[in-house]
């Protein structure tokens, strides 16, 4: 890791002996950071070498100091040396502590890990979703059984957290825990950020995470065809609940945001846009990214149809939308009435908003992931490759019905 370090030998005239002897100290100065540290040695003003930052001239006590003061200085380097051969972070206060040998208090784990979710819980609506803590949460939970588990303890060192207690808990995670392979994957990423953080303010010298291989599969990502979606709009629903539901729902299908989004958008967040029309503007909870989505036909009817609910006008929100939980449960019912073989859920919707919506009509894949609030390019793609396999299967489809058919080819005679 990148660092500047200098070394400079002086002595310090306000801290005289009472005899007029003056200390040399040594100052290591680590990336603009001073350490001041006593020599143990003395020597007269008028024999001191500023310059040099040695004692003048060849004498019996000049030879001693001066090769005491080289001893010190190669300690330095070698510690310097610790430090770059174990990629660790330098630090004034690691340096100090290495240099003089002082025993740094043992670190635990569990009491790390709670720390960072203490400040994760301070820093939600800020910089992390309610969501998101509850994922460290789960984790710590799952590392403190694994803990009791695997080795009778409530605690454990970080220096004794390596490639082995990687794949143990890992093995934990698939096996006790019945984990699939991305839930595993995703507990071990959360995990690796406090091991990875603990490598970095140098509490354990190697990071584990080097050679642990975990690789999360992906998921065939479902979504409604346009028959599907007709049939929701085209559907006579009596029952206000559900019918409320499937508006919700739909407003998800022709916006592209999360269900929080959908739940935190405010009359303030329709704005006016580049073409003049309305737009839907907005932050992602879960990233943070700005999304701004142009308000489509469907979109606006359902703004429109909920503009005086009570609900939207006491809570002061742009939508009367439901808790997550009911809206869940609501939607296995909705799916039931409108004989829709999929689990409906926002995911569905948002899922849906990228496919059939966008990007099968023709939207660039540029500006859907502009729209979704993605951070980049690469997570819109997954979309489009479901596409191409819808493609590949419909194509497939219509092989098998030509293949029925009887196709004569007919030469072309050379005249």
């Amino acid at each position: 890791m990148k660092h500047k370090m200098s070394i400079l030998f002086y002595v310090k005239s306000s801290k005289a002996a009472k005899n007029g002897l003056l200390p040399i100290y040594q100052r290591i100065t680590i990336n603009s950071v001073r350490l001041e540290l006593s020599t143990n040695r003395f020597v007269e003003k008028s024999k001191w070498n500023t310059s040099a930052g040695k004692m003048k001239g060849n004498s019996e006590e000049a030879r001693l100091i001066n090769s005491h003061l080289d001893l010190l200085k190669i300690k330095i380097y070698e510690t310097e040396k610790h430090f770059l051969n174990n990629n660790l972070e330098i630090n004034a206060q690691t340096f100090k502590n290495k240099l003089l040998g002082v025993e740094e208090k043992q670190r635990k784990l569990i009491s790390i890990f709670e720390q960072h979710n203490i400040r994760m819980k301070e820093l939600i609506g800020k910089e992390y979703s309610i969501n998101t803590f509850k994922k460290y949460e789960t984790t710590i939970s799952h590392t403190k059984e694994f803990l009791k588990h695997q080795y009778s303890i409530n605690d454990i060192s970080i220096t004794q957290i390596n490639i082995a207690f990687l794949n143990d808990f890992d093995f934990y995670l698939r096996t006790i825990k019945n984990c699939n392979n991305n839930s595993t994957i995703k507990y071990m990423r959360n995990f690796g950020k406090i091991v990875k953080q603990c490598h970095v303010n140098g509490w354990i010298e190697k990071d584990p995470y080097l050679n642990y291989k975990g690789k999360v599969k992906e998921v065939e990502r479902v979504f409604l065809s346009q028959e599907d979606i007709e049939t929701l709009i085209n559907k006579d629903i009596n029952i206000q609940r559900l019918d409320l539901v499937r508006d919700m729902f739909l407003f998800s299908c022709f916006s592209g945001l999360a269900y929080i989004d959908v739940f935190n958008l405010k009359k303030y967040n329709i704005v006016r846009g580049i073409d003049g029309d309305k737009w839907i503007s907005t932050h992602r909870q879960k990233t943070d990214v700005a999304s701004k989505i142009p308000i489509l036909p469907v979109t606006k009817m359902i703004i429109d149809k909920y503009e005086n609910h009570p609900q939207s006008i006491n809570q002061d929100k742009l939508l009367p939308i439901l808790s997550n939980q009911k809206m869940n449960a609501y939607l296995k019912e909705l799916a039931d009435i409108c004989n829709i073989d999929k689990e409906l859920t926002f995911h569905i919707a948002r899922h849906t908003f990228a496919t059939t919506v966008t990007l099968t009509n023709g939207v660039p894949i540029e500006s859907v992931s502009k729209m979704l609030g993605h951070k980049n390019l690469r997570t819109t793609q997954h979309y489009a490759k479901v596409l191409d396999r819808k493609v590949s299967d419909d194509m497939q489809l219509l092989k098998q019905k030509l293949s029925n058919i009887p196709i004569v080819l007919q030469k072309v005679q050379n005249q």
